[in-house]
Parts: structure tokens; sequence; C-alpha cells
């Protein structure tokens, strides 16, 4: 098989990535959009390198001659080994997540830092001798491997496709590791055909192969930098900026003049390249201080998904176990368990405490209907329940744990302050629910719980769209806030007193309120999800987009839904 056949099966053997990124490529959108001032200056940035080399190129004269081998062999080696480094930990990182898009990130950095160290050994007087064909022409091979690699990261991966990676994966790492040390055992024997190559040959290999790789790097950096928008950490726009220096450094390889300053350039370019990941990777790592949240700009929207999912829910163990009085180490012992490293348990307890304040700060919010109906009925407060019909509203905010673990949780607890102060009056105050408990950045607010509300279904709907309406404008100025999605249910719950004589908390419990947290699991950013009873009740007055029955956890059966868009 030929190398171009070994690349083509490394990459896309089962999962077709290759067709999909020229599908994409031809598919581009040709409609400006509206970029950032801080991309288009780095676009200008970036252009500065390729003017400069085409000056060498127009004007030979000013390509000085500088041959200084020790210069050039500690150079590339020590940026390879940094790369590579790099690229190790980047694949640890999409491991830790199963992230197909990081991993993808991760074979470009180690295609192109394998062969750039076999660039290394071609050092003549260093390590061999004399030049080495094979080991000369390494760093264009790497660059147009790690091209390919770069556009399928790049790329709207389905399910099917991620599936497909995250089974190859080993297979892909092998056989990349067999590519390079072969590339070196075939350069190193002298086999053909990697025993001779004409300088001039060499050359026009390159140059056929050119539009390939900067069309993938082009289309990866575009890629990137529409991520980099959409989420503003500084790591998308890095890995950007860096595929943008590899296709420049593959057009100074295709026509520099070996030991001049056109030569040189591409040996810094990608030095550069390499370093501003390495950077942003450093800086995102402190702010997110864990290891896996530092590359948390690249992942997959199915993965942060994931991921803000498996952090709410032990960020609400922790958080509960605070508001018990009791340390949270046995629980993060338990979540070490499973797979929570030491920085993500220390973000997580740190921002569990905060929470727990803040749910402290808060309770008067639950407390007056309470109280009142103590006072009324002292009888209320002993341990048990009844049964009543209610709405139950279940709202959480989308993204809360991506935002949280990269802020300070001053700020953290600044953003919950701002939204409770719209969110909590407008349940309570004006519709008159009963919050059951706030569940870290969730609530869950119950209408008719006292069996005083025959309307409470408007009220719960009207409730909802006022916590839609109410912090959306806050979010002004501030748009990597996150959003919240609410989920009604009406139905038979029962309502009362759980725990011990020494505590006890009030309680809605019933597949009501667990329907209601599974439609607020399907709602977007911003949506409300209603069930079939809520519609049932009050639909006349509403306007709502069928969604179809969806497949709910725990229901044997579908259950029709309800997007709610408007309520007279």
């Amino acid at each position: 098989m030929n190398r171009s056949g070994v690349v083509a099966d490394m990459t896309l053997d089962s999962t077709g990535i290759l067709g999909r990124v020229e599908d994409t490529l031809l598919r581009l959108p040709l409609k400006r959009e509206r970029v950032p001032g801080r991309a288009v200056a780095l676009v200008i940035l970036l252009s500065i390198p390729m003017v400069g080399f085409a000056m060498l190129i127009a004007a030979p004269s000013l390509d000085i001659e500088w041959q200084h081998q020790p210069s050039h062999f500690w150079l590339v080696l020590i940026v390879a080994v940094l790369n590579m480094i790099l690229g190790l930990l980047t694949s640890e990182a999409a491991h830790q997540r199963d992230d197909a898009r990081l991993f993808l990130v991760s074979m470009a950095l180690l295609a192109s830092s394998g062969f750039l160290a076999l660039h290394a050994l071609a050092t003549p007087g260093v390590v061999l001798a004399d030049p080495n064909a094979g080991f000369v022409i390494a760093t264009p091979v790497g660059l147009l491997l790690a091209s390919v690699f770069a556009a399928a990261s790049a790329i709207d991966l389905d399910r099917r496709s991620t599936a497909g990676l995250r089974a190859r994966r080993l297979q892909l790492r092998a056989l990349l590791a067999a590519l390079i040390v072969g590339w070196a055992v075939v350069s190193l024997v002298g086999l053909p055909p990697l025993d001779r190559v004409p300088e001039e040959e060499r050359v026009v290999w390159v140059v056929l192969l050119l539009p390939l790789g900067i069309a993938a790097y082009t289309f990866a950096a575009l890629r990137y930098l529409e991520l980099y928008r959409r989420r503003r950490r500084p790591l998308p726009l890095a890995v950007a900026a860096a595929f943008v220096l590899l296709a420049e450094a593959l057009v100074a390889v295709a026509f520099s003049r070996a030991w001049h300053a056109s030569w040189w350039e591409w040996h810094v370019l990608m030095a550069v390249a390499f370093g501003a990941i390495l950077i942003a990777a450093r800086q995102e790592y402190r702010r997110e201080r864990s290891f896996s949240g530092a590359f948390g700009g690249l992942y997959l929207e199915r993965t942060l998904e994931h991921v803000d999912a498996r952090h709410r829910e032990a960020l609400g163990e922790l958080a509960a176990a605070l508001q018990r009085g009791e340390s949270p180490d046995e629980t993060a012992n338990r979540l070490r368990a499973l797979g929570f490293t030491g920085d993500e348990l220390s973000v997580l307890e740190d921002s569990a405490r905060e929470l727990s304040r803040v749910d402290g700060l808060l309770r008067h919010y639950v407390g007056p209907r309470l109280a009142e109906e103590l006072h009324k009925e002292p009888g209320f407060a002993e341990l048990g329940g009844r049964e009543r019909q209610i709405t139950a509203l279940f709202a959480d905010l989308a993204g809360f744990t991506s935002f949280s673990e990269g802020r300070a949780a001053a700020e953290v607890i600044e953003m919950l302050n701002t939204y409770w102060e719209s969110v909590v009056p407008a349940v309570v105050e004006e519709e008159g629910g009963l919050i059951e408990r706030f569940a870290g950045d969730a609530v869950l607010a119950v209408f008719n719980a006292l069996g005083d509300q025959p309307d409470h279904e408007l009220r719960a709907a009207r409730a909802a769209v006022a916590i839609r309406e109410r912090t959306e404008p806050l979010r002004e100025g501030r748009e990597d806030w996150p959003r919240f999605r609410v989920g009604l249910n009406t139905g038979p719950a029962v309502v009362g007193n759980v725990g011990t004589g020494e505590q006890r908390s009030f309680a809605a419990i019933g597949e009501t309120t667990n329907v209601a947290a599974r439609l607020q699991s399907f709602a977007q950013p911003g949506q409300i999800v209603i069930g079939p009873a809520t519609y049932a009740a009050i639909g006349d007055r509403t306007v709502v987009e069928p969604v179809g029955p969806l497949e709910l956890k725990g229901k044997s059966r579908p259950v029709d839904a309800y997007v709610l868009r408007s309520i007279a």
C-alpha cells in the first residue's frame, strides 16, 4: 500500500470522515458573517509571515543564508518534544471526556510532532553524518497528515462517526506510531522510495499536495474561529491561529531554500503554532483548575452536555451533604471512585459550599407560605403527607457547570443572585408557587401544594413565562451567562414532610414531579416544555408548538409534549 493509502486507512476507514470533510467544504456558505474584531486583528497579524516570505522569495538577496547544525537540531527537537507532550496531554483529556473532536486534534499534534522529530535527525553532523532523504522530507509529510486530522476535527461529528472513532482510537494511535517508526526505519536503511529523492522531485511532490493541505488547514481554522465566536474561550482561537501558521509553514516548506531565511521561517512558524496552543491550554488550566476542564473550549456540544449533567449531579450531592451539616469528604471519595479527578472535586466542593450558602440565604423565600400554613394547622409539621393535584415547575440553567468552573466563585454567586432576585418573586409572590427545593442551579416549584389554587396550571405557566422573560434581559452584555429551561407537568403527588424527628423537609413526591424534570431536560435553553395534562387545562389560552411524543425515562409509553411560546 502506498503512503497516501496508509494515511487514508488511518483516519477514515469506517467512519467516512474524509468524505464528510469534502462534502462540508463543498457546502460552505458564501454569506458573510460577523467576525469578532479580535479575530480580524488576528487574521491580519497571521498574514504578516507570508508577506515576509514572499519578499524573501521575490528578492533572493534578502534571503540570507545561515547554516548552524546544532541550532537547527535543538530547535527542531525541543519543539517536537514539547508538541508531542502537548499532544499526549490532549489525548488524555480526550480519553477522560470521551470527546472525538479533541482526540482528532491530539492526532494532528502527534502527527506533526512525530515527523518533525524525524526531521531533527536529518541535521547533518549531529546524529547522522550525512543528510537523509527520508528525514529531510518528513516535515511536509507530517504537516499534510496533520491537516487531514485538523479538518476531520473541525466537522460536526454525528453520533455514528463519534462511535466509530471511539472504537478505533487505539488502532489510529498504533497506526500513526507504526507509520512514524516505519518511516524512520526505511529512511535509515535507505530502502526505496526514500533511498534517494532529488531536491527538485521533492519540491514537485510537496507542491502537488500543497493545495490539499492548505484547504484542510483553512477549513479547520475557519471552523475553530466560529467555535471561538460562540464560546469566547482562548483555546479555539489558539487552535485556529495554529492551523493558519501550519498552513503557512507548509507553503514555506515547498518553496524555501535550505539553510536560508525562508527555510528557517517555517521552523519558527511551527514553533509559534504549537506554542500558541500550549499557552492557551495553560491559561485555561489556571482558570478551570482542572486538567480536563482546560480543554473545555474544544469539546463537542454533546460532551459539554454530558459533563454538565455529570457535574450537576455531583454538585447536588456535595451541596446536599453540606446542607445536612455533613463533611463532603465521604461524598467526594465516592465521586473520586466514579472517575472525578482531584482538581474537579476541588472546584465542585468550592461551588457546593457557595451554593449551600446561597440556598441558606434564599430560604426566606420559601418560608412565608409554609409558616402561614403551620400557624393555621400545627399538625402540618408532622411527618407524612397527603395527595394533591398539583402542577410542578422544574427549571435549571443549561450549561451552569461549565460556566461556574471557568470563573471565580464570587462571579458565580453574583450571577445566581441576580437571577434568583427575578425568578423567586415571580414564582412565589406573584403566582403563589411553593418552592419545594433549590438544587444548585435548579429549582422545583409546586403549585396547589396546599390545596388552595384551582387554577394552578395557569399560575405555573405564567410563572414559567415570567422566568423566561425576566431573565433574558439580565443577559444583555453577559451573553456567556447560562439560560433557563423549564418543564411543567400536572398530576397527582404526595405533598408533605419527609425526614426524621430531628430533621425534615417539605417535599412533593411522585411521578408528576419526575416527569416535569424529564420534560425540562428535553427543553432547549430559553424553552418551556409542558406535559399533556397541563396543556389540556390551559390550551385555549396558549400558543404552543407540539414536539411529538417523547420517550421519557421511567415511562412505559411516550408522553405528548409541547413547547409553550406564549400565554394570554
